[in-house]
């Protein structure tokens, strides 16, 4: 799919492009092809010139690879973007931007919330966006804000789960349930640092270029303190992950070390009366119950209470409750 905008009085306004024809009727300053296919590849090339780069390439995570200029002048740049998704884990998508002709090319598989955002931000604020830099300005720093809400979201999951593992009854079945939160939140806050880090260096490279004017500069600057900002909270929530961790494992030991004592407490508990019983059947001429009229109730209760003794010896030291 190619999504091509144009400016239009201070708003980026998208342009329909069904046919190679429609692209000789505009001037963008942003052409974004999502999982385009070789058609679409072939019309990009020989209207603009641009050589795209195909999915591999894209995936090279060489720093050689995702920051340097082309043979023709253009500039390349391979940037992660963080893609959350209801239905599944959270992933990292790897987009190509092309620097070309005060064009920004942008190829990616998937289509990215943050994209989305800064298309309808940019139709309703107008002079937002001037330039084909600023277009790419604004999906980092948009970026950056994508990430401060899912680092939002970490923190309430988190404190869900610190409810649980805190409530006075901590089942089995509620350590399973926090453990697996514990461990989605976890790979997103990881996926986070490592978006953040990529920006990061994205930023940085433009402004080691000389790439910006003197507004872009600044705004890269603040994009810089903003991400700065977030890997306080990242590091922060990989604290919390740990601690919870361990409470929920300690929860976990201490169910299992009541499983035990139980068991253990229940042999000892019955082993009096069996060993009684033992005797007793090994021994047909010391069986009471054989001579004596209460004999045999006599045997009984003499089982039972050496079960009941036990028992009531440990509830009496603490060891059961």
């Amino acid at each position: 799919m190619i999504n091509v905008f144009v400016l239009q009085n201070g708003r980026l306004n998208q342009a329909t492009i069904a046919s190679r024809q429609d692209l000789e009727n505009v001037a963008p300053v942003w052409v974004d092809l999502t999982d385009p296919d070789e058609e679409e590849r072939t019309w990009v090339k020989s209207k603009y010139g641009v050589i795209l780069p195909g999915e591999d390439e894209v995936q090279d995570i060489e720093a050689s690879a995702r920051y340097y200029e082309a043979e023709n002048g253009d500039l390349h740049l391979r940037t992660d973007f963080l893609l959350e998704e209801e239905d599944g884990p959270s992933r990292v998508i790897t987009v190509a931007f092309i620097l070309s002709g005060k064009i920004l090319f942008s190829v990616h598989n998937d289509d990215l919330p943050v994209f989305r955002l800064v298309r309808m931000r940019a139709r309703s604020r107008p002079g937002s966006i001037e330039d084909y830099m600023d277009v790419l300005l604004d999906l980092y720093a948009t970026d950056a804000e994508y990430s401060a809400d899912a680092l939002e979201g970490i923190y309430e999951s988190l404190e869900e789960v610190s409810t649980r593992v805190l409530q006075k009854e901590f089942t089995d079945n509620d350590a399973a349930a926090a453990l697996n939160a514990i461990a989605h939140e976890e790979d997103l806050n990881g996926r986070i640092r490592r978006n953040m880090m990529d920006t990061r260096r994205a930023v940085s490279f433009l402004m080691r270029g000389r790439l910006l004017n003197s507004d872009q500069f600044e705004e890269a600057r603040q994009i810089l303190r903003d991400i700065e900002s977030l890997d306080g909270h990242t590091s922060f929530l990989f604290d919390k992950v740990n601690f919870l961790m361990d409470a929920t494992v300690g929860f976990i030991n201490i169910n299992q070390n009541k499983i035990i004592k139980i068991f253990s407490v229940a042999s000892v508990a019955f082993l009096p009366p069996t060993l009684i019983a033992s005797l007793y059947g090994m021994n047909f001429a010391l069986m009471p119950e054989l001579n004596w009229r209460f004999g045999y109730p006599f045997a009984i209760a003499l089982m039972a209470a050496s079960a009941v003794a036990p028992l009531l010896y440990f509830r009496r030291r603490g060891w059961l409750k």
